[in-house]
């Protein structure tokens, strides 16, 4: 059910992305929550086939000059290698090369995936202790779990609060939210073909 913030006036804009999105996070957590990714390393390994799909799709953002001009530090954000060395850590193998899904998306639309990508980091401090019963750590096979050397919640902060000062009218917000949606469903797509 969709959050109703009590004063949208007086949300940031954070806060209201969160809030037109939290149904649609909300389904993709308990998906994920189900198909048990940490109960062996075998499940791990089909998450890190989940993370790396989506990761495909989001990495180009990560690099794109706009992107980076409104976030500044953008692209030192970016987990995809880690994603895949996490994969040659698990399996030995070398990931396949999938192609991303993502054109050239509008401004806004973009900012919506990069948002879900970032609160993904934010969640991986209670995936990552998970990850470390399994004997993974930051150094093998979790390193995309890893938080941000000056702190997960420091690292969170600092992106929110660029975010929030982005020059965005309520209908480039309307399809942030929109992008973040669809960032989400990519997911929980994932999640559905690598835990079927």
């Amino acid at each position: 059910m969709q959050t109703e913030l009590e004063n949208p006036a007086e949300a940031t804009r954070i806060q209201r992305l969160k809030a037109m999105t939290e149904a649609t996070h909300d389904r993709l957590d308990k998906r994920i929550m189900a198909a048990e990714p940490f109960a062996t390393k075998e499940r791990y390994a089909r998450f890190l086939s989940v993370q790396h799909g989506f990761h495909t799709d989001v990495a180009p953002l990560y690099a794109a000059p706009e992107l980076n001009r409104l976030l500044p530090g953008l692209a030192d954000r970016c987990r995809f290698e880690a994603i895949r060395q996490d994969i040659r850590d698990v399996t030995g193998n070398e990931p396949s090369d999938i192609a991303g899904r993502n054109g050239a998306l509008d401004l806004p639309t973009a900012l919506g995936w990069v948002y879900v990508a970032e609160g993904s980091n934010l969640g991986a401090a209670f995936l990552l202790k998970e990850a470390i019963k399994l004997g993974l750590s930051e150094e093998d096979g979790a390193r995309h779990l890893a938080g941000h050397p000056s702190g997960r919640g420091l690292h969170w902060r600092n992106f929110v609060s660029a975010y929030n000062t982005l020059p965005l009218s309520e209908e480039d917000e309307i399809r942030v939210a929109e992008g973040a949606r669809a960032a989400f469903n990519r997911v929980h797509a994932l999640v559905e073909e690598s835990f079927a």
